[in-house]
């Protein structure tokens, strides 16, 4: 029997992966339309920025760091010791050609990293004091059961992503694993193979930054502000993007860059980048959507 395949949309295929979640983890009712969410006849409103707003963006970010610099960095920590693991899972175990896939993508699950800093960007600018224990505050959320939810999402999309990054691999200079890293490297860089494995993962990685991207920006930020319910934080969110291409696309690409710098050497600058990004996330969201 013929079986039928379609490429789908990227936000068709999210809400899909939505809605298997739900399922999964039998969520049903408050916890996704979320508490608030009678409380708003109509999705929340988003407004236009400009790309110049950004440099504000990241100037607040660094100052919400700065106020808790120590603590900050105390639970960032977690993240290049996150990374490490992960490099020496690729060496160890003839996993190398995923050892690129496997550090770029914390752009795919470094908004669920991230939502504890939120959580303290958002009391500190109710004026409240801020210890890392604050960032904690957000398993008290009312959509906590919502973020999780979205955050098991994103890891899908990593998944996804990893999955994706080996095809290509295999498709390109595999099927046998490399020998040595020099050997590994002679090929990706002096081949026409290498390259095609290059520009095709870089292409279909742009793709899933994207997804997630637009999903993601305003949702978290949003769930823990206002607990309008999952769905409605994802369609924010898209519209957000949608609203802004321009501004959105430069955060995009001051969140890639931000990432590639801080995982040299040894990712032990995400413990810096990291939170002033999270932080910045905040302050864009509240410029994206008003209270």
């Amino acid at each position: 029997m013929a079986v039928e395949h379609q490429i789908r949309n990227p936000l068709e295929w999210g809400v899909d992966q939505v809605k298997l979640i739900q399922a999964a983890l039998g969520l049903t009712g408050r916890a996704l339309d979320g508490a608030e969410a009678d409380r708003y006849t109509t999705p929340p409103l988003v407004r236009r920025i400009e790309v110049a707003d950004l440099r504000e963006v990241l100037v607040k970010g660094l100052a919400d760091f700065a106020a808790a610099r120590t603590d900050v960095l105390f639970i960032c920590l977690i993240y290049p010791v996150v990374g490490l693991f992960l490099m020496y899972l690729a060496f160890g175990y003839e996993m190398l050609p995923l050892l690129f896939p496997m550090a770029s993508g914390f752009v795919l699950v470094g908004p669920v990293a991230a939502v504890g800093l939120y959580e303290m960007s958002r009391r500190r600018e109710k004026g409240r004091e801020v210890t890392w224990v604050d960032a904690f505050g957000v398993l008290r959320s009312p959509a906590f059961g919502a973020i999780v939810v979205l955050g098991l999402l994103l890891l899908a999309i990593f998944l996804s992503w990893l999955v994706m990054a080996y095809a290509i691999y295999f498709g390109t200079l595999g099927p046998e694993p490399p020998t040595s890293v020099a050997t590994f490297a002679r090929d990706v860089l002096t081949t026409p193979a290498g390259w095609a494995m290059i520009v095709a993962g870089i292409g279909v990685g742009f793709l899933f930054a994207v997804l997630v991207l637009t999903i993601s920006v305003v949702s978290f930020p949003l769930l823990l502000d206002r607990d309008v319910g999952l769905y409605p934080a994802i369609g924010t969110s898209i519209r957000a993007v949608m609203a802004n291409p321009r501004p959105m696309a430069a955060w995009g690409l001051i969140v890639a860059g931000g990432l590639v710098l801080g995982s040299i050497p040894l990712f032990i600058g995400l413990a810096i980048v990291i939170p002033v990004l999270g932080h910045a996330t905040w302050h864009l969201y509240r410029k994206l959507v008003p209270r």
